[in-house]
């Protein structure tokens, strides 16, 4: 959808949603700066694929929830790619689906840590440089958790409803310096994290035993979530700020 000359830096873009992201974007015409935290090989793999689409890529290791190694990083993106122009929040991890009151608050902290403070530190650091582009897209992969919040999973609810919340605030704030903020909810989606969610919460040892009783007969790609995303952030979505779109087959 005609991202020819834009700058997308995608967190937990080597693998996973992540990685159908980074693909998306790139097939979309975008160069694309993925940042991994320890799974080297699939970044690597993700970025062999976006080299043959003859697209500029490049892959950086950070731990999301330090705020000097995520600002060491944007300042070597920008150096190698001159700008950011797209910034995807999608890095993450899975709380152990205990109640409330079996909750380690370690594991709280954890949580809270990546998807928190990872989303608003890249959100920070991006900004100054994004600020100067003709147009800016900043997207946080929420998810429909966030508007369950169902039991024994407080540690994620929790973060996701903080993502939310930090998107609608910078939604505003940045209005004025043409910066596009809109969040993304999957659902269920076909990944190693979703086959562990649909082990621990569903108790199948396969995801693709959820297909029959899934919306269309399957369950949700990264290719779904990829591509609303680069719908968000296209010319066709100009008009587009501040929105919650679920990507969940309706459920």
């Amino acid at each position: 959808m005609g991202l020819e000359g834009r700058v997308a830096l995608v967190t937990g873009g080597g693998r996973g949603i992540g990685k159908g992201i980074s693909n998306a974007l790139a097939r979309d015409g975008a160069d694309i700066a993925i940042v991994y935290r320890r799974d080297e090989e699939t970044a690597k793999e993700t970025v062999r694929e976006i080299e043959s689409l003859s697209r500029k890529v490049a892959m950086y290791q950070c731990d999301v929830s330090n705020y000097d190694n995520v600002k060491e990083v944007v300042d070597q993106v920008i150096k190698k790619f001159g700008k950011i122009d797209i910034l995807v929040n999608n890095a993450g991890i899975a709380s152990r689906g205990n109640s409330v009151f079996d909750t380690d608050v370690n594991e709280l902290r954890r949580v809270i840590d990546t998807h928190v403070f990872g989303s608003f530190h890249f959100t920070q650091a991006v900004l100054s440089n994004m600020r100067q582009q003709p147009r800016g897209d900043i997207i946080y992969i929420s998810s429909i958790a966030a508007g369950l919040c169902g039991a024994n999973g407080s540690p994620y609810n929790m973060a996701k409803r903080a993502i939310e919340a930090l998107a609608s605030t910078l939604a505003k704030e940045e209005l004025p310096n043409g910066i596009h903020v809109n969040v993304v909810r999957p659902g269920l989606i076909e990944t190693q994290m979703g086959a562990k969610l649909a082990m621990a919460t569903r108790g199948v040892k396969d995801i693709k035993e959820l297909y029959e009783s899934s919306p269309f007969g399957r369950v949700g790609q990264p290719s779904d979530i990829a591509n609303a995303i680069a719908f968000l952030v296209s010319d066709k979505a100009e008009y587009i700020t501040n929105v919650v779109i679920s990507v969940s087959g309706g459920t």
